[in-house]
């Protein structure tokens, strides 16, 4: 390799004076990170920019000819890519000889590629990665063919001349482990790798197309999304003539780094240059061993020129991101990777198992049983176990997955001596837990929940067999009770058809014990039992018998269940065992309806006035806790859902739900005994006043109820609302939510409705640090009854939701209530979204407020998803309505819904949720307000309990609502799996309100990223 002298080393001022004495150009100057170079930025007085470039005095002017050859072919290569241009000097040429220090230095002016490095940009998305791939695509297109003496050089990035780079510097790594790993990496290169060099396309590639040579252009909406594009590629300094597929393997291995994703990030890469310059299968087969080879290069170049510069200890710690991608690469198996970047391309991701797939179907029928030869077909029940299962999956996945599972089969299968149990082959089940979520800048990585054998459910010590002849290739006692449990795996190499393996897993220990390695088994000889609990794993006794065309490295396992991301890869290496099983049902489960068939059919048959939550909308089959799991079975946090106010799924809920509807659901003409109960235990909770109940299914029928028991007391019509506020959706209602009536398709509030100001202490006329505040606020609904003279009744939520998750001061809600008593008026507290403790420190929020209303009106959380909602008063106002006219309620108050509210009561008081609403609240709260320091975006923290607001502003002092940035955040939350939404007549609030067994954990899990949302480009200005 030729000597390298050292960097040029000229400051700013010499730089502009080059440029003006060689280039005409009047600037000031930047000095830029470079190499072997010297690179300073230019800007003259209109900002217009380029970059000088000083070359050290060994390059070589054929080398400098070489890169100039290959800016000139990049720049007229027709695609949406910029690439810096040569830019002429004085006397008409592109390379020019700058004399300093008695010294010839050659120079070059580059045009000036706007943007910023893709090192540089939050988040580094899928998205961008797919962009680095088709914009790598677009070089290999445009370099195809180029020729030139330089090309073929002796540099240190080369990877046709790796070897010697090795062979030069791996002394110089000085951990003995690390060098060691280095070591027999360039062993596996030269035994699989070097070999099929020679037949790869070869051609001159850029070979640096790094995080930092990478340019991508500023936040725009892209597809109505707010984010960033990749634009262009500098530095064209380690060009060289390599195999064609070296550029994709570069840009694959810094997109890479740091990532909890990296094959998923990989294959985005390889899919956006495989659509623009296809690859060839054998390039694919050498793409993964590339990309170790160039981490390999990249420390091992760093241990050089740490030696060269001992006393530069940053060359050592710049290297940290690449010994950790050699570490966690090293634990990827080689043919899993191949598979992986294959499925990028559109192939069949194994070619092994695509032809065992093939011979399976030629000898189905031919195998001997592996479970009960004389199994009668009749008793074989097929049992649903997926994520949406209703029959199997009550309770939450820990619950599903040991216990009540093996309950619930037992019973099933225990009714009908023989019958086995069959667990489906590509069924996506919840119950498996594992590693959930990704680096800070990037998306949720996915639980694992795609099932790849099939489970033969069947008693304890039910013999095992192999269905063809094999060996043992591992008989293995795992621990743990996410692992198969004592496990058997067979190889076989049957003449006909290809090397693959069978795994038994969920044995007897002595199935495992009297096997041996290496031991011949022939097709038919019983190997093992089926295991019980516990020994066998941890599960019910079960068999999972699973089929690989490749072990991918494992011994004594295989992974069973995959990510829904990679289904179609462990598929294709996991044939349906069912090929062998030949069992008659249909055993594999074909993948979910996509979102995209639901929204069409939902556009076909259902009102477009119905919208979808977040950018992309969630397919959700089941909910417990404080958690939502779509139709792929992967959890979302719910930080939003108010309505399953005790936990999705509750399962004291769901059984009270399910004993009284097994026996009576009627309306309330007849006696019986749940709704009075129920009624005592509600009327108990509440302030002495309000003693009489009157029950209806949903939060809306429970305030137009409200506004019919007012009128009939006070034999008035007006009512005074707050702006901003929602109370429902009837007729009645809109007219008199100015958050809807105010809004797109309303039409204003109808002569009847009068508007008082909206008590926000941040964004109304009156502030927190006002001392009067309240009674400020409150004198607005005094304006309100002065005017209408006599109004009929005054409703407000004690905390407004829609209108932007606000806390009035304190004092405001007495103060407003003695104003419309004062006018004859009856006080509504509205606490459908707020009531039974989820303000922590009372159990309902018009306490918290020091208010006592005259009617309260309750839904959402009173029945926890189920249709339950009440009225609740005075007897003088339930008398006044007694007016003659009968009040009904085909289904308020059943005999369901006394059950499932007073289970609801029973859960608060039991698990304490109002205490730990107040304690959690507390913690939430203190994290967020530390958030305000950090991000300017954040105008507001406020909230009571778990009931938080977030006001986004672009400016603390104007209070510019930001309603995008606000979207943007509920959406990129919604990619690290939390679901959070937003409110407020402006769409600029964040709103937090999760079901009340919501954690600390779960607290901090929300503060910690969305910190790390807030920190992102799309909403740094």
């Amino acid at each position: 390799m030729p000597a390298i002298a050292p960097r040029p080393c000229f400051n700013t001022d010499q730089a502009a004076d080059f440029a003006r004495r060689y280039f005409g150009l009047k600037v000031t100057s930047r000095e830029l990170t470079s190499e072997r170079d010297q690179n300073f930025l230019l800007c003259d007085a209109d900002d217009n920019r380029h970059v000088l470039k000083l070359f050290n005095t060994l390059e070589q002017g054929s080398v400098l000819d070489f890169q100039g050859v290959i800016l000139q072919r990049l720049s007229k290569h027709p695609c949406q890519y910029t690439f810096p241009q040569l830019v002429e000097s004085n006397d008409g040429s592109t390379l020019t000889e700058i004399e300093a220090g008695g010294k010839a230095y050659k120079a070059c002016l580059l045009s000036w590629v706007d943007g910023v490095p893709m090192a540089h940009t939050r988040p580094r998305s899928r998205h961008l990665a797919c962009q680095l791939g088709d914009l790598l695509g677009h070089v290999s297109t445009a370099l195809e063919g180029l020729e030139h003496e330089a090309a073929d050089r002796d540099l240190k990035w080369s990877f046709l001349r790796a070897q010697q780079t090795f062979e030069r510097t791996l002394s110089l790594i000085p951990d003995d482990e690390a060098r060691s790993r280095v070591e027999r990496l360039r062993l596996h290169f030269a035994d699989r790798l070097d070999p099929t060099l020679p037949r790869l396309r070869c051609s001159v590639i850029h070979n640096d197309g790094n995080d930092h040579n990478v340019i991508v252009g500023p936040v725009e909406s892209i597809n109505g999304w707010r984010q960033r594009r990749v634009v262009g590629l500098i530095d064209v300094g380690d060009a060289l003539w390599a195999p064609t597929v070296g550029e994709l393997a570069v840009g694959v291995t810094y997109a890479m780094l740091d990532r909890g994703d990296p094959l998923e990030i990989a294959r985005e890469v390889v899919s956006g240059y495989h659509a623009v310059f296809p690859l060839h299968e054998v390039e694919v087969d050498v793409l993964f061993d590339l990309v170790l080879m160039r981490l390999c290069l990249s420390v091992c170049n760093a241990a050089q020129q740490h030696a060269d510069d001992p006393d530069n200890d940053y060359l050592l710690v710049s290297q940290r991101a690449a010994w950790a991608a050699l570490g966690q690469l090293g634990t990827i198996d080689r043919n899993l990777a191949i598979c992986h970047l294959r499925h990028a391309c559109g192939w069949e991701p194994s070619l092994a198992g695509a032809e065992l797939r093939r011979w399976l179907t030629d000898q189905r029928g031919n195998f001997a049983a592996v479970v009960a030869p004389d199994i009668d077909q009749s008793k074989i029940e097929l049992l649903d176990l997926s994520v949406g299962s209703a029959e199997w999956g009550g309770g939450g996945p820990d619950t599903f997955r040991v216990a009540m599972l093996g309950e619930r089969l037992g019973a099933a299968l225990r009714g009908d001596e023989g019958t086995l149990g069959i667990g489906r082959y590509n069924e996506t089940r919840c119950w498996y837990g594992g590693k959930l979520f990704a680096a800070p800048s990037n998306e949720m990585l996915q639980q694992r929940t795609v099932h790849l054998g099939i489970d033969i459910f069947a008693p304890p010590e039910t013999p095992v067999y192999a269905p063809l002849s094999g060996t043992v290739a591992s008989a293995k006692i795992n621990a743990g009770q996410l692992d198969y449990g004592p496990t058997i795996v067979l190889r076989h190499d049957p003449d006909s058809g290809p090397c693959f393996y069978t795994l038994y897993g969920h044995l007897t220990q002595d199935s495992v014990v009297q096997l041996d390695h290496g031991s011949t088994i022939k097709a038919g000889t019983q190997i093992g039992a089926i295991g019980d609990f516990p020994d066998n794993g941890g599960w019910p006794a079960h068999l999972h018998f699973q089929v690989m065309a490749d072990t991918l490295g494992n011994r004594g396992d295989f992974p069973g269940v995959s990510t829904p991301a990679e289904r179609e890869i462990y598929m294709s290496l996991s044939p349906d065992p069912n090929l062998i099983l030949d069992l008659p049902e249909q055993l594999s489960t074909e993948v979910d309806v996509s979102s995209a068939q639901i929204i069409t059919r939902r556009k076909k048959f259902l009102g477009p006035s119905l919208s979808i939550a977040y950018r992309h909308p969630l397919n959700m089959v089941r909910g417990f806790r404080q958690f939502l799991y779509d139709v792929d079975g992967q959890p979302f946090l719910d930080a939003v859902n108010n309505v399953p106010h005790v936990g999705h799924a509750h399962p004291k809920v769901v059984a009270a739900a399910r004993r009284q509807d097994a026996v009576l659901n009627t309306n309330t003409r007849y006696l019986h005994d749940n709704i009075v109960c129920y009624a005592e235990r509600l009327v108990a909770t509440l302030p002495e006043p309000l003693q009489v109940c009157f029950f209806v299914c949903t939060g809306s029928e429970a305030n137009e109820l409200a506004l019919r028991m007012a009128r009939a007391h006070t034999g008035l019509r007006d009512v005074v609302t707050l702006d901003g506020a929602y109370h429902g959706n009837t007729s009645q209602l809109v007219d008199l939510s100015p958050y809807k009536h105010n809004g797109p398709g309303g039409s204003g509030p109808p002569s009847w409705v009068h508007v008082a100001c909206m008590p926000d202490p941040y964004r109304g006329p009156y502030k927190s640090d006002d001392e009067d505040v309240a009674s400020r606020y409150a004198a607005d609904v005094a304006r309100c009854c002065a005017r209408i003279g006599e109004v009929a009744a005054f409703i407000a939520e004690p905390l407004l939701g829609c209108g932007g998750q606000v806390v009035p001061p304190e004092g405001y809600l007495s103060k407003a209530f003695e104003h419309v008593r004062a006018a004859g008026g009856v006080c509504i507290a509205d606490e459908v979204q707020i009531g039974f403790g989820r303000v922590g420190s009372h159990f309902w929020a018009f306490d918290a407020m020091h208010a006592v209303p005259d009617i309260v009106t309750l839904g959402k959380p009173i029945g926890n998803g189920y249709p339950l909602a009440a009225v609740i008063t005075t007897r003088a106002i339930a008398d006044s309505f007694a007016n003659g006219m009968e009040y009904f309620n085909t289904f308020g108050g059943n005999p369901v819904a006394g059950a499932v509210g007073a289970a609801v009561l029973d859960v608060i008081e039991e698990e304490e949720l109002q205490k730990n609403a107040s304690i959690v609240g507390e913690q939430l709260l203190r994290g967020l307000r530390r958030l305000l320091s950090r991000h300017e975006l954040i105008g507001d923290v406020r909230g009571l309990g778990l009931y938080v607001g977030i006001e986004l502003v672009r400016d603390r002092q104007t209070l510019d609502p930001a309603a995008d940035e606000a979207s943007y955040v509920i959406n990129r939350m919604r990619d690290h799996g939390i679901l959070i939404s937003t409110d407020g007549p402006l769409h600029n609030v964040l709103k937090i309100k999760p079901p009340l067994c919501f954690s600390a954990t779960d607290a901090d899990r929300l503060v910690e990223t969305l910190d790390l949302v807030l920190a992102e480009d799309a909403l740094r200005g």
